[in-house]
C-alpha cells in the first residue's frame, strides 16, 4: 500500500508540475488562435503520467488560462489529445502514435466540442459545425512535434526509460 501511494504521489506533482509548465509557456508565447504548446506538454503527460493524469493536466491548464481572460477553448482544445494519446501510448508504446493520438484528439474532438460550447456560452455566430478544425489541428501538429522530438530525445538518451520507471 504504501509503494501505490508513492506512486500516485509522484504522479499528481508531476502532472501538477506539466499544468504549471503548459500554463507558463501559454502565458508568455502566444499565438493568436493558437496554443502549440498545450499540446507539447500533452505529448509528454500521454507518455510520462499516462490518460487520466494527462486529463488532468490539461483540465487545470486550461482552467487557468480561462481564469487569465480565454474562452472555453483553452479546455475543449486540451483534454482530448492526452487522453487519447495516453491510450494509444498505454497499448502500443509507440511514440509516432502519441503524436497523431495528439493531433486527432485536439485537431478533431477538441474542435468539434468548441463549437456547440462556444455557440451555447459564447454566442459564436457561424454555420459549419467543423469550424474550429482549421484553427485547432495545425496547432496540434505544430505543437505534438515539439513534445515528440523531446520524446524521441529523451528515449534515445535513455532517460525517457527511467523517468517512466520511476512514476509507475
Amino acid at each position: 500500500m504504501k509503494t501505490r501511494t508513492k506512486i500516485s504521489t509522484k504522479k499528481l506533482i508531476v502532472t501538477a508540475l506539466l499544468a504549471a509548465l503548459a500554463y507558463v509557456l501559454n502565458s508568455f508565447v502566444h499565438f493568436p488562435a493558437m496554443a502549440p504548446f498545450q499540446h507539447f506538454v500533452d505529448v509528454l503527460a500521454a507518455v510520462l503520467v499516462g490518460p487520466w493524469y494527462g486529463f488532468a493536466s490539461a483540465l487545470i491548464c486550461g482552467i487557468l488560462r480561462m481564469l487569465s481572460g480565454r474562452t472555453i477553448q483553452a479546455v475543449t482544445g486540451a483534454i482530448f489529445g492526452p487522453v487519447l494519446g495516453g491510450l494509444i501510448y498505454r497499448k502500443t508504446h509507440n511514440l509516432y502514435l502519441v503524436f497523431v493520438g495528439e493531433v486527432i484528439g485536439t485537431g478533431i474532438f477538441g474542435a468539434l466540442s468548441s463549437y456547440p460550447l462556444m455557440k451555447i456560452f459564447y454566442g459564436l455566430d457561424v454555420k459549419e459545425w467543423y469550424y474550429f478544425i482549421p484553427y485547432y489541428t495545425p496547432a496540434a501538429i505544430v505543437g505534438a512535434g515539439m513534445g515528440l522530438a523531446v520524446l524521441l530525445f529523451f528515449r534515445r538518451s535513455g532517460l525517457l526509460k527511467k523517468m517512466t520507471q520511476s512514476l509507475n
